[in-house]
C-alpha cells in the first residue's frame, strides 16, 4: 500500500470527523428542511445523511467489489436479510456502482472516496490532477486555493505533493462528500460557500474549475454560454491572473477566441481521449510558451509545446501512410509541428489528416499504412477488403457526413485479418483508403 493510500485508509473515528464537520449534518439538515428544495435534492440530502454514517461506511467496505446486476440482487437478497434496512442498502449500492466506475479516473484511489454521478463525470482523472499539481508546486506555492473544488481529486493532488489546500465549493451535498474524501489530510479545508466570496489573502496559488454544466447530482447538461458558468469565466480569470500563480479548468472545446493572450492555453489528453483545456498564468506559466499539447499515457507523459499556433503544412498528394493526430495536438493548433516532423503534408486543407512516404512512430499521431483507395461505395470497399483477407475493421471518418456504424452494416466482412477503412477527401474528392495501423516502423 502507498502513502497515498494509506492516508485514503480512514478510520472510523475519521470517518465520524468528517460527518460532524459543521458543513456535514447542518447543512444536509438545512436543505431537507427546505421546502423549496426539489424532490431530488431532498432525496440526495437524505441519502448522503444515511451514506454518513459508521454503519453504511462499514457496509460499503464491507461489500465484495460490484460486477453486474445478477450479482446485485443475489446481494440486496442477503442484505436484507441480514436485517439492513432497504434505503440503507440501495444508497451503499449506489456507492458501489459510482466506485466502479471511478476506476478509470481514479484508480485504487477510488475505493476509498465517496461520489455523486454528476461529481464523478466532472471529476478531474488523479493522473490530471497530478499534472496541476506539479505546475504549482514547481511555482513554488504553499497554500493553493481550489475554488469549484467538486469532489476534491485537485485538492487531493495539491495535499499529497504537501500543498496546504483551500477547497471551496457552493454545492452543500458535493460539499460534504468532499470533506469525506479529504478528511485524511488535515491540511486541507474544505468551505461551503461561493468561490466569489472566498477569502484569497492567504493564498499563492489559484485554481478555478468554473461550473459549466446546470445544477445537480444526476442528469445534468453542459451549459455552451459562458455568462451561465459558474464563477464566470471573466471572474476566473481576474483570479487567476491576480494570483502569484492561477490555472482555470476548461472543456478542450472552448471557443479559441476566449483564450487571452497572457495565458499558456494546454490540451491534455489521456491517450486519445481529450480531457480538458488548462490556462495558466503567472508562475505557472511557463516562459515562451503559450500551446500545448500533452499526452498522458501508461507508457509515459509526451508533450508538444510552441510560442503559438504552429502554421500549417502544405497540402499534397496521398502517399504511402497516413497520420491521425491526437485531438489534443489538433485542439491545440499544432498539427504543422508533427507534420514537418514527419516530413510529411496535409490531404485536405481543412482536414487533420497527415500523409508521408516514410513510416515513423510519434506519440503525437497514430499512423496507417495504405494499401489501397477507392469510391466511398460500400461494394466496392468490399471487394477491396476481400482481396486482402480483412474482415476485422475499424471504421475512421474525417470530412465526410457518414455514420460509422451504419455504414459498418453495409459492407462484407470475410476475411481474418485487421483492418481499418478511412472515410475521408482527398484534392476534394470523398476517397475510401483501406489501411493497417502502423505498430513499428517498417512493420508487417
Amino acid at each position: 500500500m502507498t502513502s497515498l493510500e494509506r492516508q485514503l485508509a480512514l478510520t472510523q473515528s475519521e470517518c465520524q470527523c468528517a460527518l460532524l464537520a459543521s458543513l456535514g449534518r447542518g447543512a444536509i439538515r438545512d436543505r431537507a428542511k427546505n421546502a423549496t428544495a426539489t424532490t431530488v435534492e431532498v432525496m440526495e440530502a437524505s441519502e448522503l445523511a444515511q451514506l454518513l454514517t459508521p454503519e453504511a461506511l462499514r457496509l460499503l467496505a464491507d461489500l465484495p467489489p460490484y460486477e453486474n446486476e445478477t450479482d446485485v440482487l443475489a446481494l440486496v437478497s442477503r442484505l436484507r436479510k441480514e436485517g439492513h434496512a432497504p434505503g440503507l442498502v440501495a444508497t451503499v449500492l449506489t456507492q458501489a456502482r459510482l466506485r466502479k466506475k471511478a476506476v478509470a479516473k481514479f484508480g485504487p484511489f477510488a475505493a476509498r472516496l465517496l461520489f455523486t454521478q454528476a461529481g464523478l463525470e466532472q471529476a478531474t482523472r488523479l493522473e490530471v490532477a497530478a499534472q496541476h499539481a506539479g505546475r504549482f508546486a514547481a511555482a513554488g506555492c504553499h497554500r493553493v486555493a481550489d475554488l469549484g473544488c467538486g469532489l476534491g481529486s485537485d485538492s487531493l493532488a495539491l495535499a499529497s505533493l504537501g500543498m496546504s489546500v483551500l477547497a471551496v465549493e457552493r454545492d452543500d451535498v458535493t460539499a460534504a462528500l468532499a470533506a469525506y474524501n479529504l478528511s485524511s489530510f488535515p491540511e486541507v479545508h474544505v468551505e461551503l460557500g461561493e468561490v466569489t466570496d472566498a477569502n484569497l489573502a492567504d493564498v499563492d496559488g489559484v485554481f478555478l474549475d468554473p461550473a459549466r454544466r446546470t445544477s445537480g447530482h444526476n442528469n445534468t447538461t453542459r451549459q455552451f454560454n459562458v455568462d451561465d458558468w459558474s464563477p464566470s469565466l471573466d471572474f476566473s480569470l481576474a483570479s487567476a491572473r491576480a494570483s502569484v500563480a492561477g490555472g482555470i479548468k476548461l472543456g478542450p472545446g472552448t471557443d479559441r477566441e476566449l483564450i487571452p493572450s497572457d495565458a499558456e492555453a494546454q490540451w491534455i489528453a489521456v491517450g486519445d481521449d481529450v480531457v480538458e483545456m488548462g490556462l495558466w498564468f503567472g508562475r505557472a506559466k511557463r516562459a515562451g510558451i503559450s500551446r500545448s499539447a500533452l499526452i498522458l499515457t501508461p507508457e509515459g507523459n509526451h508533450e508538444l509545446v510552441a510560442e503559438g499556433d504552429a502554421p500549417d503544412a502544405p497540402v499534397g498528394e496521398l502517399a504511402r501512410y497516413v497520420y491521425e493526430p491526437n485531438g489534443a495536438v489538433i485542439r491545440a493548433h499544432l498539427i504543422g509541428e508533427v507534420a514537418r516532423s514527419l516530413d510529411g503534408h496535409m490531404l485536405d486543407g481543412t482536414i487533420a489528416y497527415i500523409t508521408t512516404d516514410t513510416p515513423a512512430i510519434t506519440p503525437f499521431a497514430r499512423g496507417f499504412e495504405i494499401l489501397e483507395s477507392t469510391n466511398v461505395d460500400a461494394r466496392a470497399i468490399s471487394r477491396v477488403l476481400a482481396a486482402h483477407e480483412i474482415g476485422r475493421v475499424e471504421i475512421k471518418k474525417r470530412g465526410i457526413d457518414i455514420d460509422p456504424a451504419e455504414f459498418r452494416k453495409r459492407l462484407t466482412l470475410t476475411g481474418s485479418r485487421d483492418g481499418v477503412v478511412i472515410l475521408t477527401r482527398v484534392g476534394g474528392k470523398r476517397l475510401a483508403l483501406i489501411a493497417r495501423r502502423l505498430t513499428e516502423p517498417g512493420a508487417d
